[in-house]
């Protein structure tokens, strides 16, 4: 197959929005205590956030008026915030204090050699595109054998010829023809205002696009206990080291948990296509340990994609 299309959404979608509010959340406990269990999931929408979710934390945590003040710092706007987090049920904690996962699923974690940030290059141009938006926007990228054959960008409050020009500025060739800029002719309202939002609905967008598997849940309000999120940037990582290793063209990683079990089900990579087996520990601890995934540092993963990142965050490395 040599077409592909991807799709990214700027900070101030409502999914996203949605996603930093959770991850906000996550940042304050783990700020007041390391070992903060946090599984937050946020919905929102015209003037009203609920937050739902489990958290077993030493911290004190005003979540509604640390999401007040956060969403009204982002958009300039007060919102209505409602909250029905409870504490983490007893038997995934009885899991969790043996060493074991959070929960059972398959994570799957990608690199390829198609650009510096070793991500899918449709889902590269798409975060390009959306360099500089500070307001509600959506980009789409479809690529032929190689070219760049169709561009979609949707940004609120700005005029067709703009967008072109913006489009122009990136060093993205496309045929005039095949760009479609706020396409329906204008875009004025957004995020809230417009749309509703929540946790973890841009899960594709947070990874490496359609082209890669998608394998466990959502990342955003998940402490690293949560192998959706963990085990997922460890895949990353282990990614990454294998690329070079082995200087390949592409990777793909799959780790496959099951709840209150400490060492994963399956480990194995798709080096090239081939399958090999590696020998990364792969345990929750391990994985917290060796990224430091226990530190406030989540939110601004939800801005704009946990991967691609090279050099930002621990597991986007090349050792």
């Amino acid at each position: 197959m040599t077409k592909f299309i991807a799709e990214s959404v700027s900070f101030m979608h409502p999914d996203k929005i949605c996603d930093q509010i959770s991850d906000l959340l996550l940042d304050e406990y783990l700020r007041q205590d390391p070992h903060s269990r946090v599984a937050i999931e946020t919905a929102g929408g015209h003037g009203r956030i609920a937050l739902f979710g489990e958290v077993t934390s030493k911290g004190l945590v005003d979540s509604k008026a640390v999401v007040k003040k956060y969403y009204q710092k982002l958009t300039g706007n007060d919102i209505n915030v409602v909250s029905y987090i409870t504490r983490q049920s007893p038997e995934i904690s009885m899991g969790v204090d043996s060493g074991g996962a959070g929960d059972q699923g398959i994570m799957v974690g990608y690199a390829c050699a198609e650009n510096d940030q070793f991500i899918p290059h449709e889902m590269y141009l798409c975060r390009k595109l959306l360099e500089g938006f500070k307001v509600d926007a959506k980009s789409q990228v479809t690529i032929d054998n190689g070219k760049i054959t169709s561009v979609v960008l949707s940004v609120q409050g700005k005029t067709q010829m703009a967008l072109a020009k913006h489009i122009h500025k990136r060093k993205i060739k496309v045929h005039p023809k095949n760009i479609f800029a706020n396409f329906t002719g204008s875009f004025d309202v957004g995020g809230f205002d417009a749309d509703s939002g929540c946790t973890g609905r841009k899960i594709v967008v947070d990874a490496y696009g359609p082209r890669v598997p998608v394998g466990g849940g959502a990342f955003s309000g998940k402490d690293a206990t949560k192998v959706d999120r963990s085990g997922a940037y460890m895949a990353r990582f282990i990614a990454l080291q294998l690329l070079k290793k082995k200087g390949a063209r592409e990777v793909l990683v799959k780790l496959g948990y099951v709840i209150g079990k400490a060492e994963p089900l399956i480990k194995i990579a798709l080096i090239d296509g081939v399958e090999e087996l590696f020998d990364y520990d792969c345990r929750p601890n391990a994985i917290i340990e060796r990224l430091d995934l226990r530190k406030p540092k989540f939110l601004k993963t939800a801005r704009n994609g946990h991967f691609g990142k090279i050099g930002k965050y621990t597991w986007e490395v090349v050792e």
